[in-house]
């Protein structure tokens, strides 16, 4: 009986699926959205099996995702998360843990970049550190490495970068930064699925990298996100951080649980912790993502590529070009429009809307002008002059495996039409 039914099931959601092919597209009608399913039949029918067994939370399914992508990135260490928001408050918990000989302390510094998502910064400060907002770089609205290096002060402790828009940072000059300074490095790769520099996978360099698979990303899980490490260290204490600060997940539990025979070893806690657990219906979804990035990611770099060609032709708009020696992963695609340009960010976006093209600003813009960034210590090194200009001059549209060659040059006559009527008038 339950063969028949879960044969029958597996047939619909096939049949449901397959007759999802949308409607033509029609230029200046039919909306281009920020981003659209990552997923399809094979997700659902693997989540549902999980609903269906029962087995619903953390288990074998997680563990296979999580051990997929440590194998793709290149790294010994994955370990999922309910969200790349918590996998970057994670590895600051690990790093800041008493647990760990060096730990950082409270009031040590952070540097990131002023021009990130919120997420980057608050955990920083959420576990006691201060961070320190670097400038950006206008090319790749990356961070700025002299700038990085301006930043060091006795304080400092760790870079935290951020591979923006899945632009890779240019790893060979902050490594050497890190090395030269001894700071811990982690890479937020949250937009950077898939990104490479110099035949290397972005989140393989630093000593933790976080990855976000919400709905909007190159794969998604839902929700979701993964710390990566090559330390064994760090990865046991990861593990036991994500769930209460409890020895179940640990290689050494068994060792533990023998040091401390008055504690029932299932309910043994050997540190402070989190509920970062994700579901096993996540695990479920990102087993089927896995075979699928690659061709996301190429989808994502030949818009791209025709975009920076047709778009870098135009007056007063500036468009990021796939550096030589990287592999951007093109979160979204961003544009700037020049200082000196006779219109408004907002009139171009606006344009865009009515056409049907979403947009948004770059991430959380300038960090420094949230105001929730009074509510505790933190410094920046100068002006930032270059994140103040984006968060005023620069915005994104969509770049994803649904946008193809219709599309792509439908956003392309939206912007030629505005830029031509703006500066021939």
């Amino acid at each position: 009986m339950t063969e028949t039914i879960d044969g029958s099931l597996k047939k619909l959601i096939q049949q449901h699926w397959a007759q999802q092919n949308g409607s033509p597209f029609v230029p200046g009608h039919t909306r281009i959205q920020l981003s659209v399913p990552t997923f399809g039949w094979e997700e659902v029918w693997e989540a549902l099996e999980s609903l269906l067994s029962t087995q619903v939370t953390m288990g074998k399914k997680v563990r296979r995702f999580e051990s997929m992508f440590a194998e793709y990135v290149g790294v010994k260490h994955a370990v999922m998360v309910n969200s790349g928001s918590s996998a970057n408050l994670l590895a600051l918990s690990v790093l800041a843990s008493p647990l760990l000989a060096g730990h950082l302390q409270p009031g040590d510094e952070v540097i990131t970049p002023a021009v990130t998502w919120a997420t980057a910064v608050f955990p920083i400060a959420n576990v006691g550190l201060v961070p320190v907002l670097v400038d950006v770089d206008l090319n790749t609205f990356d961070l700025i490495p002299e700038e990085v290096e301006k930043a060091i002060t006795p304080r400092t402790r760790a870079i935290l970068l951020v591979h923006l828009m899945g632009n890779p940072c240019d790893m060979d000059r902050i490594m050497a930064i890190a090395r030269r300074h001894n700071l811990l490095v982690i890479e937020d790769s949250c937009e950077a699925h898939g990104a490479e520099y110099h035949g290397r996978k972005v989140g393989s360099f630093g000593d933790f990298a976080t990855f976000s698979f919400f709905f909007s990303h190159h794969i998604a899980t839902i929700e979701g996100g993964m710390l990566l490490t090559n330390n064994d260290e760090y990865a046991e204490l990861a593990r036991s951080l994500r769930v209460f600060g409890w020895v179940r997940d640990l290689s050494a539990k068994d060792v533990i649980a023998l040091q401390h025979p008055e504690v029932d070893p299932r309910y043994l806690f050997v540190s402070t912790g989190y509920n970062f657990r994700p579901m096993e219906i996540q695990g479920a979804f990102g087993i089927h993502q896995m075979g699928k990035l690659e061709r996301y990611v190429e989808v994502r770099r030949e818009n791209a590529r025709y975009w920076s060609r047709e778009l870098g032709a135009l007056p007063h708009l500036r468009v990021h070009q796939e550096a030589e020696g990287t592999r951007h992963a093109w979160f979204g695609y961003p544009i700037m429009v020049l200082p000196d340009a006779p219109f408004s960010r907002e009139e171009l976006m606006d344009h865009l809307e009515a056409k049907g093209v979403e947009t948004r600003p770059i991430m959380a813009g300038n960090m420094d002008e949230q105001p929730a960034m009074r509510l505790f210590p933190y410094r920046k090194v100068g002006d930032l002059p270059n994140a103040r200009l984006i968060h005023r001059k620069a915005f994104l549209f969509g770049n994803h495996h649904g946008i193809g060659s219709e599309q792509r040059k439908a956003i392309v006559s939206y912007v030629q039409e505005f830029v031509k009527e703006k500066t021939s008038a």
